[in-house]
């Protein structure tokens, strides 16, 4: 559901969004996808490095995650550029940056300034370590964030390195929070109509999502194994190959769970076994209940596994490829992708917004705009005449599409 006749909740909200890549553009997508207005600022001739990420010659990632914004492209490295950027600032109610620490100082786009003309402002300002500390300076792309944050450690399987994950992971972790950050300080100001400073690390985020992990280490001075899709938490839990080769997930989380597996692979016995009789039990064992599991999936194909645990109510699915999940029946029920118009594919499909809300739900109206679309647009509605215009353009300060 796109929700085109609701009214958004966030319209009305104007944000400037001068960040580059993931976590800036993950938090304003949402933002955006609930009505708020975001004019992207972009460098001309390139544009936010998101860009980049192409498919088959198109900006698959620039489409999804910098849906229904507009684009400005300006040069802020001029005075005319800077001072754009300052007019748009002072008429928006969000600024988003994921300059390095210090960076919008030296551009003269210093909090304190834009704070003093405009009071109620909210300045996020992403980085990958924060504004402070230590290690304020360094760059810090999210592929770092998930190596120190302890993230990478604990992932793959123990004799084997660390694995990144595949995806953006910290990014988009730290641009959820920052779309929450965010709508806290809109709150407050709503209260006392003072603006201020969210400073969001890539790191803590990512830190916050693992747990307990330092107070587990310093009762056991063990550093997390790992288990592949193990869990040291729970067990059965895994990823089983079954008999035609496919892969299917299970996780028994609760004993009522793990009592229906073994009820399902033939094993009632496991269940007053005292190596499996509770959780603690199975993890003291958790190869040989993992096994027994394991060899009960391999009898089977895949697809008659998941109805034999479906129908017994234990919670199993397959391993799914994407291939699977086009046209799957539970994302077309749900309507988990949504179908939208578009200039390089006839249309171009994207995850529906989240989260779905009952009364004001949020519209899909655009993919990612071309560089610079709304630039004539926005300059307009600051004053600025078509003369006007003409001439940044002509000099490089402003880009517009071609025709």
């Amino acid at each position: 559901m796109t929700g085109q006749n609701a009214r958004a909740p966030l319209e009305g909200l104007r944000v400037i969004d001068m960040s580059r890549l993931v976590a800036g553009n993950v938090l304003t997508h949402v933002l955006a996808d609930f009505g708020a207005e975001v004019i992207k600022i972009e460098k001309p001739g390139q544009g936010d490095d998101l860009r980049a990420w192409r498919v088959e010659g198109v900006s698959t990632f620039w489409k999804e995650y910098c849906r229904n914004k507009q684009s400005l492209a300006v040069d802020m490295r001029s005075a005319e550029g800077l001072a754009v950027a300052r007019e748009l600032i002072a008429s928006a109610d969000v600024l988003v940056e994921n300059f390095r620490p210090g960076t919008l100082e030296k551009i003269g786009l210093a909090p304190d300034d834009l704070l003093a003309r405009n009071p109620g402002l909210i300045v996020v300002r992403i980085s990958g370590w924060g504004q402070t500390g230590t290690w304020r300076g360094r760059p810090g792309f999210g592929s770092l964030i998930e190596a120190m944050s302890g993230f990478a450690m604990m992932n793959g399987f123990e004799d084997r390195p660390p694995v990144l994950p595949p995806l953006a992971l910290a990014d988009m972790i730290a641009g959820q929070s920052g779309a929450a950050a965010t709508l806290m300080a809109l709150r407050a100001r709503d209260r006392d109509g003072s603006g201020q400073v969210i400073d969001l690390s890539l790191f803590e985020p990512m830190f916050a999502c693992l747990g307990p992990q330092i107070a587990n280490h310093r009762l056991t001075g063990r550093e997390p194994r790992r288990m592949g899709s193990l869990s040291e938490l729970s067990a059965p839990r895994n990823i089983y190959e079954t008999a035609d080769g496919g892969f299917v997930a299970l996780s028994a989380s609760t004993q009522a769970m793990a009592e229906r597996v073994f009820r399902v692979i033939g094993r009632p016995d496991m269940i007053i076994d005292p190596r499996f009789a509770t959780n603690s039990d199975r993890i003291d064992h958790l190869e040989e209940c993992d096994a027994a599991v394991a060899d009960f999936m391999r009898s089977l194909p895949r697809d008659e596994l998941v109805a034999l645990f479906t129908e017994a109510e234990v919670t199993v699915g397959i391993v799914a490829g994407v291939a699977d999940l086009d046209g799957h029946p539970y994302m077309t029920s749900r309507e988990v992708i949504v179908e939208t118009p578009d200039s390089d594919m006839s249309s171009f499909p994207m995850h529906a917004i989240t989260p779905r809300l009952s009364r004001t739900p949020g519209v899909i109206k655009a993919p990612g705009p071309a560089l610079g679309a709304h630039s004539v647009a926005i300059l307009k509605a600051l004053g600025f005449s078509r003369d006007g215009i003409d001439d940044l353009v002509t000099r490089g300060i402003v880009e517009v599409p071609t025709q």
